[in-house]
């Protein structure tokens, strides 16, 4: 399987998330949908190569999900 990535004015290239974050990706939305959590923020940081989740009322939920498709809560206050 080749990475894929998308050419900005031919100089900027972003990396896109692995086939296993994508998968991860769907299943913990599937997840927070069946609880009835709504999701406030879905975030691809390329240079950390992460997945960022909040959801939850006020939010109260955070997921990481890291470029091996593993996923956890994030408790860092």
């Amino acid at each position: 399987m080749s990475l894929c990535y998308f050419s900005f004015s031919g100089r900027l290239r972003k990396k896109l998330p692995t086939e296993k974050q994508a998968f991860a990706s769907m299943f913990v939305c599937q997840l927070l949908s069946n609880l009835l959590q709504s999701i406030h923020l879905f975030r691809y940081d390329a240079r950390m190569k992460q997945v960022y989740l909040i959801a939850g009322k006020g939010e109260s939920i955070e997921i990481i999900i890291f470029d091996d498709g593993n996923w956890e809560f994030n408790d860092e206050t």
